[in-house]
C-alpha cells in the first residue's frame, strides 16, 4: 500500500486562492455579487421604476405579476425590495470602508507611535468599546439630524471602528519589533514609509477581515435604525420596509412578506459578509486552514 504525499499548502496562494478552496467563502461571495447586481442594475430585476407609486390594489396575494403582493398602501413589495438593495449594500460598504480606515490610522499609530500618543488613542479606544453600542447609536442619530443618509453613515463610522482599532492594535505591537521593520529603520526610512509600506502589508488579512466585521455591523445597525424610524421614511432600503411593514401591522394584516422579505435580505447580506470572513480568517491563521485528506492507493 503506498501512500501519497499530502499537497502542500502555499504560504502565499493569494486572496482568490483563499476563497475559491473554501466553499463557505465561495457561497459568501455568491450572494454578495448577486446583491451587487441587484444594486446596480435594479431594472434588469424589475419593471418598476417607483417602488414607492401607489399604482396598485392594496394587500394583494403574491402573483406572476407581483411576485410577492403588494402592500396595504397599494406598492409592489418585490420591487421595493429590489431598490432597497442599493441603499442598505451602500450603507454596509461605505460605513464600513470608513470605519476600517479610521481603525487603521488608531490602531496602528498608536502601536508603533507608542509612549504618550499610545495611551491616548488607547485610552479613547477602550472609551468607546465600554458605552454600549446600540444606545449610543439611537441618541447619536437622533440628535445628530435624523432622516439623512450622511448622518447616519457617519453614526456607524464613529461608533464601528473602536473593536477593528483594538485588533490592529495588538498585531501592530507584535510586529514592531520585528527584524523587517528594524532594518527599515536602519535604512534611514520615514515612519510613514514603514508604517505603510512593510507593517501594513503583512496585517492584510486582518484589516480585510475588520472590514467585513464593520460591514455587517453598518447593514444590521443601519437597519435596525431605520426600523425604529431614526432613517429617512421616503427612502428606498429594506430598514425602511421593516419600518412601515410594523407601522401597518403587516402581519396582522395577512401581508407577512412585506416584513420577511427584507428581513431575509438583510440577513443573507450579513451572511455573506461572514461567509467570506472564513477565508481571511484561513490567510491570516494557518492552523485554521482545512486539512485534506491523504489519498490512498492501495496496491
Amino acid at each position: 500500500m503506498t501512500v501519497l504525499p499530502a499537497p502542500r499548502i502555499r504560504a502565499r496562494g493569494g486572496v482568490w486562492t483563499a476563497v475559491r478552496h473554501n466553499r463557505k467563502a465561495m457561497a459568501g461571495l455568491i450572494l454578495l455579487v448577486l446583491f451587487c447586481l441587484v444594486a446596480a442594475w435594479p431594472g434588469l430585476f424589475t419593471s418598476v421604476d417607483d417602488p414607492n407609486a401607489l399604482a396598485y390594489a392594496p394587500a394583494l396575494q403574491p402573483s406572476w405579476d407581483h411576485p410577492l403582493g403588494t402592500t396595504s398602501l397599494g406598492q409592489d413589495i418585490y420591487a421595493q425590495l429590489v431598490h432597497g438593495t442599493r441603499e442598505s449594500l451602500v450603507i454596509a460598504l461605505v460605513a464600513g470602508l470608513f470605519a476600517t480606515v479610521l481603525s487603521v490610522l488608531v490602531g496602528v499609530s498608536a502601536a508603533y507611535l507608542g509612549g504618550i500618543v499610545d495611551d491616548i488613542l488607547s485610552m479613547l479606544t477602550n472609551v468607546v468599546l465600554v458605552i454600549p453600542a446600540f444606545p449610543l447609536i439611537i441618541i447619536l442619530a437622533k440628535y445628530a439630524g435624523q432622516g439623512t443618509l450622511g448622518v447616519m453613515l457617519f453614526v456607524l463610522v464613529i461608533t464601528g471602528w473602536s473593536y477593528g482599532a483594538n485588533q490592529l492594535r495588538a498585531q501592530a505591537l507584535s510586529l514592531r519589533n520585528r527584524d523587517f521593520l528594524e532594518a527599515a529603520r536602519v535604512r534611514g526610512e520615514r515612519r510613514i514609509y514603514i508604517i505603510v509600506f512593510e507593517a501594513l502589508p503583512t496585517m492584510t488579512s486582518l484589516i480585510v477581515a475588520n472590514f467585513l466585521g464593520a460591514a455587517l455591523y453598518s447593514v444590521l445597525s443601519a437597519a435596525g435604525l431605520q426600523f425604529l424610524g431614526l432613517g429617512d421614511p421616503n427612502s428606498s432600503s429594506w430598514g425602511t420596509m421593516l419600518y412601515w411593514s410594523q407601522n401597518q401591522q403587516a402581519l396582522l394584516s395577512g401581508i407577512p412578506l412585506w416584513a420577511l422579505a427584507p428581513g431575509l435580505c438583510v440577513a443573507l447580506l450579513g451572511t455573506s459578509f461572514a461567509l467570506i470572513n472564513y477565508a481571511f480568517d484561513e490567510i491570516g491563521n494557518p492552523a485554521l486552514r482545512p486539512v485534506r485528506r491523504q489519498r490512498v492507493r492501495r496496491s
